[in-house]
């Protein structure tokens, strides 16, 4: 099984290899062969894992294939986990990429770093197989790191546009933030546990009594600094801001980073730490807040947001909320069941906004948009299954994991759980509001396209409209397929930890009666007339009386100033973080290198060169009588000093 698990994890790796150093020479055609035939492999491989491990036996795989380092009795070792949470991991990410990696062809098409593009993406793919499979923290630290790395190269990739080379390092920076905290929280694992291993620390940390770190509870503060790392990778609020400026990159890669891959790190990170955070409510409560407000206040900025991708990322943002609030009241299966079903209705969102891009010439606001759905039919009708899917229509994919978390929210007993289920109901709205508005304005109306858009609008190329086509089954279908065996017969129970009197699926089984019972119970339940407010709200502001859009925003300015200025969050980290480091900086380079350094160190040295010159100067005159005399005066003070001193020696050692 070894060797099978590394097919799966080195195939892209060597498409990535072979793209990246060879590319030139072998040519475009060839290069996206490769890339796509790596991850094809692994897609096969993957379900072949799933078939396997979650349908037949349902018996994890853990080993280690070899000692990377070993440092007196600590062993870091390579090797894979492979149980039902991976195995559902595997599929999402192996064939939301491989759909991305056919997309790429119709859209890069025109790029002269094709090849660069694709060895680049094939190695994101590697890094977050690595990521998923790992069995310690060591690897998964490498895979975190990894995907960090290359998501920075991506979102950085056209490096021509200065706003894209701003939000790759941002990007980059914000996330090494919630790295330092991640780090320092495995540090705390190997300092208390003992090791880097899952099963090892787990079971050490399980087993020690009432653990304290400085009077707090260990446990707590490991856990509230792992997550501090879910928040910088899964964007959290207030590590959030990186996300949106994402969009900066190619479009291949933000359906790659915000559906299957650097955000959803965080989600998976935390459901496989579940043994750890079921042990200290704080955190969990910690995670289910922080959840509720990403959820709930990022979603509000997609309302006034009018670049098709922005308002696409927002969506993302809310959506991890979600998930977020899931693990804060241990609905770990249901976490991973919406990050898997977003994963696909996401990516097919982003990548139908990526169709509508290439045919509006690289135009993205959708108010220089309408009535495309006569020119775009393939692109329509699979924007509107995703969108469909997003908002939690009955029947569609986000339907079932989104219900589901609103109701483990509900049976929670955590403090603030209250407060949290009103705002993920009112999210529910929100969602429907913005998605359907974004809809509406792109694809029906009274068309607003420019003239010299307009005369070449026509549907995308296969590459494009084919993975369009294969997202769009499993948006519709996926959830009503899986949520009986994922959940309600709880397939991913064996692969995460539900303490005694939390959120379990057998009351959440009992109270929605199967897949069926859910769309039959929907009707009665608030989410459902949430949504369709929603819809009815973005269908009159958007398409029956638009003028009332430009209304409101004159009557709430300072409500819509608000949102404009997204909640000021820019706005302070450039006072607080970027201006306060530069001055910083500046107080520092006077201190240590203005004074310290050249003035006392550096000049100081020499004038003080000088001083002792300028006094020791005149005694050298060349006479030797003069020389006599300041030998015999000398003389007279060490003899001096020894009469004195009696006869303790003139030097110790």
């Amino acid at each position: 099984m070894q060797n099978f698990y590394l097919t799966i994890v080195l195939s892209p790796l060597l498409g990535a290899i072979i793209a990246g150093f060879f590319g030139r020479i072998l040519g475009r055609s060839a290069v996206h062969t490769v890339t796509i035939l790596g991850v094809l492999i692994s897609t096969v491989l993957s379900l072949m894992v799933f078939n396997h491990h979650v349908l037949q036996d349902n018996i994890a795989f853990n080993q280690n294939l070899y000692t990377w380092m070993q440092i007196g009795g600590l062993n870091m070792s390579v090797g894979f986990l492979v149980d039902n949470l991976t195995s559902v991991m595997l599929v999402v990410v192996s064939f939301v990429s491989l759909m991305v990696h056919i997309y790429t062809i119709g859209y890069m098409n025109h790029d002269k770093d094709y090849t660069k593009f694709f060895s680049y993406i094939s190695l994101f793919t590697f890094s977050m197989f690595m990521l998923v499979m790992s069995n310690n923290f060591m690897q998964l630290f490498f895979g975190w790191e990894a995907v960090g790395l290359v998501s920075y190269l991506l979102i950085g990739f056209w490096h021509h546009k200065e706003s894209a080379v701003e939000a790759s390092l941002k990007a980059f920076l914000v996330n090494r933030v919630g790295d330092f905290g991640f780090l320092l929280g495995i540090g705390l694992v190997l300092a208390f546990g003992g090791s880097l291993d899952y099963i090892e620390t787990f079971a050490s940390l399980n087993s020690a009594a009432n653990p304290t770190l400085w009077g707090m509870d260990l446990i707590t503060v490991i856990c509230l600094l792992l997550f501090v790392g879910a928040m910088g990778k899964s964007a959290q609020v207030p590590l959030h801001v990186w996300l949106p400026g994402s969009m900066e990159g190619p479009t291949p890669i933000s359906a790659l980073i915000h559906a299957a891959t650097m955000v959803t790190a965080g989600i998976f990170m935390v459901s496989r730490m579940s043994p750890l955070f079921e042990m200290s409510d704080v955190a969990l409560t910690v995670v289910m807040i922080v959840g509720a407000i990403t959820a709930l206040f990022m979603g509000l900025l997609g309302i006034v947001q009018n670049d098709i991708k922005r308002v696409v990322a927002y969506s993302t943002l809310s959506q991890l909320g979600y998930m977020t609030v899931a693990l804060g009241v241990s609905a770990y299966s249901v976490a991973i069941f919406h990050l898997m079903t977003h994963a696909f209705f996401k990516a097919l969102l982003f990548l139908g906004a990526g169709s509508v891009i290439v045919a509006m010439h690289h135009e993205q606001d959708i108010r220089q948009m309408g009535g495309l759905k006569k020119h775009m039919p393939i692109t329509y009708w699979t924007s509107l299954i995703g969108t469909l899917a997003l908002i939690g229509f009955p029947g569609f994919a986000g339907f079932y994991s989104k219900d589901m978390i609103i109701e483990a929210v509900h049976f929670s007993q955590l403090p603030y759980s209250n407060w949290v289920y009103y705002a993920v109901l009112f999210g529910v709205f929100i969602t429907a509001f913005y998605s359907l508005r974004m809809f509406f304005l792109v694809f029906h109306g009274k068309s607003r396209v420019k003239h010299e858009n307009a005369q070449h609008l026509r549907e995308s190329p296969l590459s494009i409209t084919f993975p369009l086509v294969m997202l769009a089954i499993p948006s519709a279908v996926i959830g009503y397929l899986t949520i009986e065996p994922m959940l309600f017969k709880g397939w991913l129970d064996e692969a995460v930890t539900v303490a005694q009197g939390h959120v379990s699926m057998v009351e959440l089984k009992q109270h929605f009666h199967g897949a069926l019972g859910m769309i039959s119970h929907a009707i009665q339940t608030a989410p459902f007339w949430m949504m369709l407010a929603g819809i009815a709200t973005a269908w009159v502001f958007s398409l029956y009386k638009t003028q009332w859009a430009d209304w409101m925003q004159a009557t709430f300015k300072r409500t819509n100033y608000v949102l404009k200025s997204l909640y000021g969050f820019d706005r302070l980290n450039e006072i607080v973080f970027v201006n306060g480091v530069k001055k910083l900086g500046n107080i520092l380079w006077k201190v240590s290198d203005s004074t310290l350094i050249d003035s006392i160190v550096v000049n100081g040295s020499a004038k003080l060169v000088v001083f002792i010159g300028a006094i020791i100067r005149p005694i050298q005159t060349g006479y030797i009588y003069h020389y006599a005399f300041f030998m015999i005066f000398s003389l007279l003070v060490i003899l001096t000093w020894a009469l004195f001193m009696g006869n303790r020696p003139l030097l110790t050692f």
